[in-house]
């Protein structure tokens, strides 16, 4: 049996931290092998005062101040606190099965892996069509490609990266901590650095997690601006290109306005632009219906189309401006934790 460190990043979580913290005390997994850092942002909105509550029935919690207030930071705190030989991140916004930690300590040691993860089922975090349009925008290959993580596999597979991640201790011993200039993006860039060093990722498709999409647009296109920002600073510290997929987004946004003003000096131009632009409304239209259709929100066949533009624009011009700032030796920077 492994002493296992959950470690997770936190701010103002009230919303969520509740069941989150009760997915934790659900778990199959011993609890005399299980310690849990809650590695908090300063919340300001009672999180703390919630966790403490837990602690006083529950001595593994531990609460621990992150004055950084970014993720990274957050993630190295609890990695440099960790007693266990098994690390695992977990998000505050998701709710995880009771074998979840059992199957992950199982597997990292069967498969002889480096890093073992499961897969997201996108859930709206408010039951409201707004909230359903960005949970199914969030998890649907037109929406964000094919990350195996989001749209799901349907059998144990060697992938480039994880939700969250189960690794060895040793692992970060071995080749660092997390990057703490990445706001966003840490995981991909830790879990690419892992590869090149010989290192094993596996995905695990019967271990479902239940993760809760932002609640509102403005949030939504927030994270994603702030994904996309990320990104090519994540490639220059990796010197190569993640995949191919991460250029789309910028391409839509620079063909938006690019072919806008080349459709005014040139009518055939202008044309193929307007049949672009159609059948990108007709897609997330289809979407629409389908989504309208199984969940019975009628207003979905509106809202998908607006929510896929919404993502692709957000990330596209986040990486714009991302390229912006690495070719002029500028950091990206965000405000606090989410």
């Amino acid at each position: 049996m492994h002493l296992i460190s959950i470690i997770s990043p936190i701010y103002n979580e009230s919303q969520f931290i509740d069941k989150f913290l009760d997915s934790i005390l659900a778990q199959d997994y011993p609890k005399e092998y299980t310690e849990v850092l809650l590695i908090d942002g300063m919340s300001t909105d009672g999180t703390r005062d919630k966790i403490r509550l837990y602690q006083k029935k529950y001595p593994f919690f531990r609460l621990l101040d992150n004055p950084h207030q970014t993720v990274p930071y957050a993630l190295n705190i609890g990695i440099r606190q960790a007693k266990g030989d098994v690390i695992i991140r977990l998000d505050a916004h998701c709710e995880y099965p009771q074998n979840y930690f059992s199957r992950l300590v199982e597997e990292l040691y069967n498969l002889h892996a480096d890093n073992v993860g499961g897969v997201w089922k996108t859930l709206p975090a408010k039951d409201t069509a707004i909230c359903e349009a960005i949970a199914i925008g969030s998890s649907h290959p037109f929406g964000v490609g094919g990350s195996a993580h989001k749209i799901g596999v349907k059998e144990i597979k060697q992938v480039d990266t994880v939700p969250f991640g189960c690794y060895q201790r040793d692992v970060f011993d071995k080749i660092g901590l997390f990057d703490e200039e990445l706001t966003r993006n840490q995981d991909d860039e830790f879990n690419a650095r892992l590869i090149e060093h010989g290192g094993k990722i596996y995905i695990l498709p019967d271990l479902v997690i239940e993760y809760h999409a932002r609640d509102s647009f403005s949030k939504m296109r927030r994270m994603y601006y702030q994904y996309g920002l990320f990104k090519p600073l994540v490639n220059k510290k990796l010197r190569k290109p993640a995949s191919t997929r991460q250029f789309f987004p910028a391409l839509f946004v620079i063909g938006i306005v690019a072919g806008g003003i080349l459709s005014m000096v040139s009518s055939i131009i202008a044309g193929m632009y307007i049949a672009v632009l159609l059948i990108y409304l007709l897609l997330g239209l289809s979407i629409g219906i389908r989504s309208a259709r199984k969940f019975k929100r009628w207003s979905l066949i509106v809202l998908m189309p607006y929510t896929f533009l919404n993502i692709h624009l957000s990330y596209g011009w986040g990486y714009i401006k991302g390229i912006w700032k690495v070719c002029r030796n500028q950091k990206p920077c965000v405000a606090v934790n989410r």
